[in-house]
């Protein structure tokens, strides 16, 4: 029994330089310093004569007291779990093992979840996350896979604590989806989810085939982060869009607002289209589009090192074989892998409910240490 408590026992003694380490990658001392320096501007005269800045200063103190309390949780835990050890070997008790397992486990968890949050490092990371779908060729099969898609991420969302919500949903033909947006509101959206930018591709035995023939299908992803409306970096002008307003389309089902209050907004000088469709009134569909427009011009502008928006050209990317980002393959054999990192896993169907924490993970690693996978 001891012996399972010593290896508990080393294996904190192990993790504790790491853990000592988060600190200064978090760099615990300056969100201390901030963390004063955001209250102190919270109890000063007239912090509410602004109500829209008072309230962003507000959220950034507590995302600031989150990171800090997380990081003192898991230094508590690491205590705790070493009293766990020291008391069972002197009261010679088994039964706080399970107790133990659990601890470690979790605080594994936390502490490699912290560890990625620290290579959040890009001027958008912490922010909310535009998600776009887009089936690509194919009619039925493609719009289906981008349905599926769709479904993956928004249970991955859920699975994390994070909400959802849909700006614009078309549905397909027959069946499926031909292309969505929806917010994905919560710290570090942005961050976690940037890297799953890009075409997917489905191998599998089409449902929609009487044959029962093996299919190919692609879709893309665009992630996007959500820019404040004060931002500096982007002035959008009435006399920069052409403004439509249209009749939502489709079944549409809970989706969508069925009257002519939807609106489209095309960006002259890019080309780019955004739509939102989900809205009861004209106005706040209207500010949804500007948002995600607003969003979609800053991302390119900081991607493409511009140095003003207008010398963006809207180039579209098409969503073909060859392209992908990852390939998920669930016939003849079953596999989930990722062209750009090399994760892979045969778990097709667990990947499908939302489990993407491994991709995620991998490209994060990547991105911070350069080492992809050469195609």
């Amino acid at each position: 029994m001891n012996i399972e408590f010593d290896s508990y026992k080393q294996k904190l003694n192990e993790v504790k330089p790491t853990l000592d380490g988060l600190a200064d990658s978090l760099n615990l001392e300056g969100l201390k310093n901030e963390l004063e320096r955001l209250q102190a501007m919270q109890e000063a005269p007239g912090f509410w004569d602004n109500p829209e800045k008072s309230q962003q200063i507000v959220v950034k103190a507590k995302i600031t007291e989150s990171k800090i309390e997380k990081y003192k949780q898991m230094v508590s835990s690491w205590d705790d779990l070493m009293t766990i050890c020291e008391m069972a070997a002197e009261e010679d008790d088994d039964s706080m093992l399970p107790e133990l397992q659990e601890g470690f486990q979790k605080l594994s968890e936390d502490m490699e979840r912290c560890r990625l949050e620290t290579l959040l490092t890009g001027t958008y990371d912490a922010n909310n996350a535009m998600v776009s779908f887009q089936a690509g060729a194919g009619g039925t099969e493609a719009q289906d896979w981008c349905q599926m898609l769709y479904r993956m991420y928004t249970r991955w969302a859920e699975a994390h604590g994070y909400t959802y919500k849909i700006m614009d949903y078309q549905e397909g033909d027959e069946a499926g989806l031909k292309s969505a947006d929806i917010l994905i509101e919560g710290e570090n959206a942005y961050g976690f989810l940037k890297g799953e930018n890009g075409v997917h591709r489905l191998v599998r035995v089409s449902p929609f085939d009487a044959n029962a023939r093996r299919q190919t299908s692609f879709a893309a992803i665009e992630v996007i982060p959500d820019i404040q409306d004060d931002s500096n970096d982007v002035e959008i002008k009435a006399e920069d869009y052409e403004m439509q307003v249209f009749r939502s389309s489709g079944a549409g089902g809970q989706h969508i607002n069925k009257t002519s209050s939807a609106v489209r907004l095309i960006h002259k000088a890019t080309g780019i289209v955004v739509a939102c469709q989900t809205e009861r009134s004209q106005f706040q569909n209207k500010e949804n589009c500007l948002r995600m427009l607003r969003s979609k011009l800053v991302e390119i502008k900081e991607r493409e090192h511009l140095d003003k928006i207008s010398d963006i050209k809207g180039v579209q990317k098409k969503i073909e074989w060859g392209s992908q980002i990852r390939n998920y393959v669930f016939m003849p054999y079953t596999l989930v892998k990722d062209t750009r990192t090399g994760c892979e896993t045969s778990n097709v169907n667990a990947v499908m409910d939302g489990a993407l924490d491994p991709f995620i993970n991998a490209y994060l690693t990547c991105a911070a240490t350069g080492t992809w996978v050469t195609k």
